[in-house]
């Protein structure tokens, strides 16, 4: 049964954003439970070593949302699936709710703009203030600096989702903060990450084999190391991201996380992922979603379809099943309709998912030569050339997805998009091939060419990790993703320009109005999602 309602589920806010909590859960959406069994107690807290350990698991488990018996996966499908996932171009939603119009139309559903923001001030922000507080007192900085990447790393896609949020005085008390501007809170991240990264980077020159909160790291394994490596990786990804908005400042935060001894990540193994382990057993909330709800409510994008059809991608198969024809057919966002049974037909290509092995991924390897590639690209030093790491950023790709090698593919002179054929028996919904770039890097090509080479190859090597795919399009103009059937914004967004943010949760409304007047304020614009975050500034 589908884990998406139509009912409204009533939220209620305690004390602050550190106390808000659901209180009135739908009966079809959440379990009964009087205990979360993953987050820390009273009684956990009497344990030396779970004083800060429980809090960092839980911390880690936030980032994204999977069902770990205090989050389910419906808390996924309305915090990303709903929103970044669809909108970055890789899925298309093809439940039943409303007769599609919902936010794949542009038409928000109140209840699922919600859970991005509750989740990162009723869970990551209380579960960090506790380590930090703990560390303080235990003399650990180098605890509290792991809890703080883990906590710039979820806090960033909350703050590129919906803009300014009250993050710099989190913790002071007031039951009304104020929103801080989203510069702000980008700079706050840098000063985070900058101090977290020198105490990190002293800590494993001072104990070169040490490990850190080893039986609660769900991602390395109490591996300082890569810890050093991903937040430096964060670094530039968040330098990367403001370049429009403030090119100095981004110039600067790239060159001196690339400048750090440890570096960044290069290997498959190093990408920063939640692991299957004794520690940690859980499911792809993708698939459930996939699978599970219904005859499944997601299923492949027309853009990818587009992207990965036309450039004869061999990713295609790690990422998508074939359909009945043997080809990968996906579905175009907005469609309104009553009838949703040919999209999940075995005509449209369902997502390749595997319910206990498929990790949750934070950053793959590839990214980091994407990002490389298009800082060397604007003439920064970035220690190689935007062809060497644009040509390594897709061989790195093509191991993490296990698809052989990727020569013949970064050679390509000819293949580009196509467009986008419906497949879904009794639908004519096509849409003209996007006009992107070919794969193999050309020296000679203007800089946009090269930039939009490097974008599209980091859009799909980064898949399915729908916020970041989102930030980039919203960032850079690519890929060139193909526009909704039907927009039943109102005139708020545009078709071509496509959905900016998502409005703030009513929650907020009811509990801080005032904090949301002044967010929006330092917006500059309506409480909608057209208007443009304060990095879109190309």
């Amino acid at each position: 049964m589908t884990k998406i309602i139509q009912t409204p589920c009533r939220w209620l806010a305690l004390v602050g954003y550190a106390s808000m909590a659901l209180l009135n859960a739908c009966t079809d959406k959440f379990e009964t439970y009087n205990t979360n069994p993953h987050e820390a107690t009273e009684e956990m807290m009497s344990h030396d070593n779970l004083k800060t350990g429980a809090f960092f698991s839980q911390l880690q488990r936030n980032v994204v949302l999977f069902k770990d018996g205090s989050n389910m996966d419906a808390d996924y499908q309305v915090s990303q699936g709903l929103t970044s996932d669809i909108y970055s171009g890789y899925v298309a939603p093809t439940g039943t709710w409303y007769g599609g119009v919902h936010n794949g139309s542009y038409a928000f559903i109140t209840n699922w703009i919600e859970t991005t923001f509750r989740s990162g001030f009723s869970s990551i922000m209380p579960a960090w203030q506790a380590i930090a507080e703990i560390a303080e007192e235990q003399g650990l900085p180098e605890v509290a600096a792991l809890a703080t990447i883990v906590k710039v790393e979820g806090m960033h896609r909350v703050a590129d989702a919906y803009g300014p949020i009250p993050y710099l005085n989190y913790g002071s008390g007031s039951l009304q903060n104020d929103y801080d501007g989203l510069d702000e809170v980008y700079y706050r991240f840098f000063d985070e990450l900058n101090e977290s990264i020198e105490v990190l980077t002293q800590f494993v020159q001072a104990n070169p084999n040490a490990t850190l909160l080893e039986q609660y790291d769900l991602i390395y394994g109490g591996n300082v190391t890569n810890w050093v490596k991903f937040a430096n990786t964060l670094r530039l990804r968040l330098a990367m991201r403001i370049v429009y908005a403030n090119p100095t400042k981004a110039q600067q935060e790239a060159e001196q996380a690339i400048a750090n001894p440890i570096g960044l990540i290069t290997q498959p193994q190093e990408r920063t992922s939640l692991k299957h382990t004794s520690n940690l057993v859980y499911y792809h909330p993708l698939f459930e979603i996939a699978y599970n709800f219904n005859a499944g409510e997601v299923r492949m994008g027309a853009t990818m379809d587009a992207y990965l059809n036309g450039y004869e991608d061999p990713r295609r198969g790690a990422y998508f099943t074939p359909t009945v024809d043997g080809g990968y057919h996906g579905v175009r966002l907005g469609i309104v309709t009553s009838v949703w049974t040919p999209y999940v037909s075995n005509r449209i290509s369902n997502l390749n998912v595997d319910n206990s092995t498929t990790e949750i991924v934070w950053m793959t390897a590839a990214e980091s030569y994407f990002l490389r590639a298009e800082g060397a690209l604007r003439n920064w030093n970035m220690g190689g050339t935007a062809q060497e790491f644009y040509r390594a950023g897709i061989a790195v790709s093509f191991d993490e997805n296990r698809v052989g090698s990727a020569d013949a593919y970064i050679n390509n002179l000819t293949n580009r998009p196509i467009e986008f054929r419906d497949n879904a028996e009794g639908s004519a919904f096509h849409a003209n091939a996007p006009n992107g770039p070919t794969i193999a890097w050309n020296e000679g090509d203007p800089f946009e060419v090269n930039l939009e080479r490097i974008i599209t190859q980091k859009w799909i090597a980064g898949y399915p990790d729908g916020p970041e795919g989102w930030a980039e399009f919203r960032r850079t103009g690519y890929p060139r993703l193909i526009p909704p059937v039907e927009n039943r914004s109102n005139g708020t967004i545009s078709n071509n320009v496509q959905v900016r943010r998502i409005p703030y949760p009513q929650s907020e409304y009811n509990n801080n109005r005032a904090g949301v007047q002044v967010g929006i304020s330092k917006l500059g614009g309506a409480d909608n999602g057209g208007t443009k975050l304060w990095w879109d500034k190309k």
